[in-house]
């Protein structure tokens, strides 16, 4: 078999006079844990629903594991786990009594001792005993991707998982998913509008925005943390403009305020020109640092 377990092809999706997605393209390979990034409204979970057949596509065309969704969907979903939004439970049973339920749902063969792993694997191996309607958002999150491994998919799909967590959460939810590519060797599909929870788990990524694709790549190429836009809030603009036109011509810079200016630098030549700036008397108030693909990011989330 290929080593792309999802190939979308310029998927578009209309609901009435709305575009929800207009040009959508990234493939997904075997092992990757991918970033779908974007910002809310983007047509991010649009693309899985169409993705699950929980909706159609208007047009192009969708592949799993080689297969054309439109005809082999069953044999898909067989090898697909996901969580769309925050996962649903039955509040008056146990969590361990929930996975038996969706099991038989699933037809899943699992038995105790399987149920009792998948509980321990995600963290919540005491509490299977416990009613759901005790449990935190995050606790649920976590019941929730438990859910989705009673059929050992090869596919997870996660549409915004730690949203509404609080810190301790999002680790936690963040570190199951390092495990499921680590130990279990799932292929994974993270949806987030939050450019710094894929840099921390993701390996490759596609940014969309208005519904179409605008990037695809490797996250540690896309992010490669040498090459940096640094912000200088200085006294005056005008002086450091002054000193880099006249002692390094080959920076660029960009002004953005009277006392603010942006400098294209590799992270290494950060300390030597802050000094020379400090012995070329330049008062300086403020150095931030920010990635090339942070700032576009952010850029497009203003467009």
């Amino acid at each position: 078999m290929s080593n792309t377990i999802i190939k979308v092809q310029h998927l578009s999706k209309r609901f009435g006079t709305f575009q929800a997605v207009k040009d959508v393209s990234f493939e997904v390979n075997k092992g990757d844990v991918f970033g779908f990034l974007g910002p809310n409204g983007a047509g991010k979970s649009t693309t899985i629903r169409c993705l699950l057949s929980l909706i159609k596509a208007d047009a192009g065309s969708l592949e799993l594991f080689g297969k054309n969704l439109s005809t082999d969907r069953n044999e898909i979903l067989r090898q697909t786990g996901s969580i769309i939004e925050k996962p649903d439970f039955y509040k008056y049973m146990s969590a361990r009594k929930n996975l038996e339920v969706f099991a038989r749902i699933s037809g899943a063969d699992v038995d105790a001792s399987d149920i009792q792993n998948m509980l321990e694997f995600v963290g919540l191996g005491d509490r299977g005993p416990h009613k759901v309607g005790g449990f935190s958002h995050g606790m649920k999150q976590r019941l929730g991707i438990a859910q989705t491994l009673l059929h050992n998919p090869e596919l997870i799909i996660l549409d915004e998982p730690t949203t509404g967590l609080d810190p301790q959460g999002i680790i936690e939810v963040r570190n199951l998913i390092l495990k499921l590519k680590n130990e279990q060797h799932k292929t994974i599909l993270l949806s987030s509008h939050q450019l710094s929870e894929i840099e921390l788990i993701a390996n490759r990524m596609v940014i969309i925005n208005k519904g179409v694709s605008i990037v695809e790549g490797e996250v540690a190429e896309l992010l490669n943390s040498t090459e940096l836009m640094v912000s200088y809030e200085v006294e005056n603009a005008n002086d450091l403009v002054n000193y880099l036109t006249n002692a390094k011509p080959a920076l660029h810079f960009q002004v953005i305020s009277d006392r603010i200016v942006e400098i294209a630098l590799n992270k290494n030549e950060v300390p030597a020109l802050t000094e020379e700036l400090i012995h070329a008397c330049i008062q300086i108030h403020a150095i931030e640092p920010k990635r090339k693909l942070e700032d576009y990011f952010m850029k497009i989330i203003a467009s």
